[in-house]
């Protein structure tokens, strides 16, 4: 195994008795998030780091399940031994979070009232309801502070939003590639996608999993649409141009990719509606649509930034026009007419809004430098 690697890690399940009442009205009787933890928390419990997941994201950041795991977590270029999160120094807490179908309570579990699966019928989450969560995880796992909340993307979001709901709890805000709300393209782009899945005959009105057939082709029409959003021109450009495809002898001429680039897509689309659910990415989708940091403070986003007490680090990549560099600098802008410390970096990087998730140099090195900052 790796020296900068966390090794071996298994998921754990913390079950909540109390009710959560979503913003929205429902709630949620009873509940579990499932999460992962890398390193080891230090005796004042100072040292606690919140990773929040992004659309598609889930608990396992880091590390393998086992020796014959061939994929390590979604950001194991970020966390472990001698990484930008360090694990010598942190204790690293990753959860999936409510809504999700990766363990936490979602769609795919049983509702207690009828004795089956939640469907279509599980309550609409808002980022603030998924924040309110983490931190009934933070009182489980016996953290008053966290060191550092982080997410990038959706998980930005989330991040911001601990900073005005629980600001006597976090010490360090780390914002990636994210915006205090969507634009009108980002909201067209959800739609689109969602549309792909509702329109899929196997979609069942959100009740498929009564059946044996799942929405698997509007699934991965969705995560298609989605994919092509997060990479950039020139990335696509450099690493399918316009090349064309192999075609099998045995495969029809009009349903065959005929570029790569189609047949990257298919794979991706494909892989994602076997591992993910179709009613969780409504939900997350949703979710992702309706937030919005300032609304709750008369639209004016330097006001609630006002009532932040950490400091920040806003990261941006160059090529991202999903969540495009204009956006973290209308954070950073906020933050500077609020007074609060805020550290902003535009990194310089060809592969568009996926960067965030990726081993580029100088991200990690700013990355790095701005959590060697961070006192435990």
């Amino acid at each position: 195994m790796d020296e900068h690697s966390v090794g071996i890690v298994a998921p754990q399940v913390a079950r909540f008795d109390k009710a959560l009442s979503f913003s929205d009205g429902p709630t949620l009787p009873n509940y579990e998030l499932v999460y992962e933890t890398y390193g080891e928390l230090n005796a004042s419990a100072s040292n606690g780091v919140l990773i929040c997941h992004a659309l598609s994201g889930h608990h396992h950041a880091a590390g393998r399940h086992s020796a014959e795991d061939r994929k390590p977590g979604w950001w194991d270029a970020c966390i472990g031994p001698g990484k930008p999160i360090d694990t010598r120094r942190f204790f690293v807490v990753s959860l999936n979070n409510l809504g999700g179908c990766h363990g936490s309570t979602g769609p795919t579990s049983i509702n207690p009232a009828t004795g089956e699966a939640w469907g279509p019928e599980f309550p609409q989450p808002r980022v603030e309801d998924w924040v309110d969560a983490q931190a009934q995880l933070a009182d489980h796992l016996g953290i008053d502070c966290w060191a550092a909340v982080i997410g990038g993307s959706l998980g930005g979001m989330q991040a911001m939003s601990w900073s005005l709901r629980y600001p006597e709890r976090i010490r360090h805000c780390i914002v990636i590639a994210a915006a205090t709300k969507l634009s009108a393209q980002n909201i067209a782009f959800n739609e689109i996608a969602r549309r792909a899945i509702l329109s899929d005959p196997n979609y069942a009105e959100g009740y498929y999993l009564r059946g044996s057939q799942r929405p698997t082709q509007g699934l991965a029409l969705a995560r298609m649409v989605g994919h092509v959003t997060y990479l950039s021109d020139d990335a696509m450009a450099s690493r399918f141009g316009r090349e064309l495809q192999e075609q099998g002898e045995t495969e029809a001429a009009n349903s065959a990719p005929e570029f790569q680039v189609e047949s990257y897509l298919r794979y991706q689309g494909s892989q994602f509606s076997t591992a993910f659910d179709a009613n969780t990415y409504l939900l997350m989708t949703r979710a992702l649509d309706r937030f919005d940091l300032a609304q709750p403070y008369g639209d004016d986003v330097v006001e609630a930034f006002r009532q932040a007490q950490c400091e920040f680090l806003v990261l941006s990549f160059s090529t991202d026009w999903r969540f495009s560099p204009a956006r973290s600098r209308e954070i950073v802008d906020a933050l500077v007419a609020a007074e609060r410390p805020v550290s902003y970096a535009e990194i310089a990087a060809d592969e568009g809004h996926d960067a965030f998730l990726l081993p580029i140099a100088r991200y990690l090195a700013v990355f790095d430098a701005y959590l060697q900052r961070v006192t435990i």
